[in-house]
């Protein structure tokens, strides 16, 4: 089993620097005694690092796409968002935080599902494999509103913004988003291939190839393409 530092060192040079500017930031704020600053400095370092140590635990292979992409997304919520005011600024950041991590916790269904079945296309009608997906995504999404209601109370941070308005929202671009990733690992299965989506579940299979034993690779199509090209 890899170590955690072995890990650490496998991360994208992006995601080190967000690290970095995290760490930087809290120390910033416990000089300056900003303690709500230094806490969610803190919270996000701790939630965007988390995934490393319970795929370390699992042992599995997450690969540093994946892990940039829940990083961008921790950091751009919690700490761009609240601390930054990029809800404010830009009317549009709240839909791109929640659609594009929706898009990829329905991969990560995806993935999960494909991976207990060790790859085995026809272990399970293939819509089944991307309604899990789907919910996983969805729970994800419904959980993170859960979390954004916890802070508000306890901490008295506005990240619901509007109430309600902002919750629902929230949810229904997770629904969007979670049909795309679900929709997408769909494609796979059916070998129809989607850019960029198919290389990201690839690469998770190649980092972990001792759970997906059965898979069986069918003649690629990639969609959209006319096969008389």
């Amino acid at each position: 089993m890899r170590g955690c530092h072995g890990v650490l060192r496998e991360q994208t040079l992006l995601t080190k620097l967000i690290w970095a500017a995290l760490l930087i930031a809290a120390a910033d704020a416990l000089w300056n005694g900003q303690f709500s600053l230094l806490f969610i400095a803190l919270a996000t370092l701790a939630l965007s690092m988390a995934p490393v140590f319970v795929a370390r635990w699992a042992d599995v292979h997450v690969p540093a796409t994946f892990m940039l992409a829940v990083v961008a997304f921790v950091g751009g919520t919690l700490f761009l968002g609240e601390v930054y005011g990029f809800y404010d600024r830009f009317w549009w950041w709240d839909i791109l935080m929640h659609g594009g991590s929706a898009v990829g916790f329905g991969l990560i269904g995806f993935v999960l599902v494909f991976m207990l079945f060790q790859g085995d296309r026809f272990a399970a009608p293939h819509w089944v494999v991307a309604v899990f997906g789907f919910c996983f995504a969805v729970a994800i999404g419904a959980a993170w509103e859960v979390f954004e209601f916890a802070m508000d109370q306890l901490f008295g941070m506005n990240m619901q913004k509007s109430g309600l308005v902002d919750t629902m929202t929230d949810l229904i671009v997770d629904i969007i988003g979670a049909l795309f990733g679900a929709l997408s690992g769909w494609l796979y299965l059916k070998g129809l291939y989607a850019p960029g989506m198919q290389r990201l579940i690839d690469e998770f299979i190649e980092r972990n190839p001792r759970y997906f034993t059965r898979l069986k690779r069918p003649e690629v199509h990639n969609v959209g393409r006319n096969d008389a090209d």
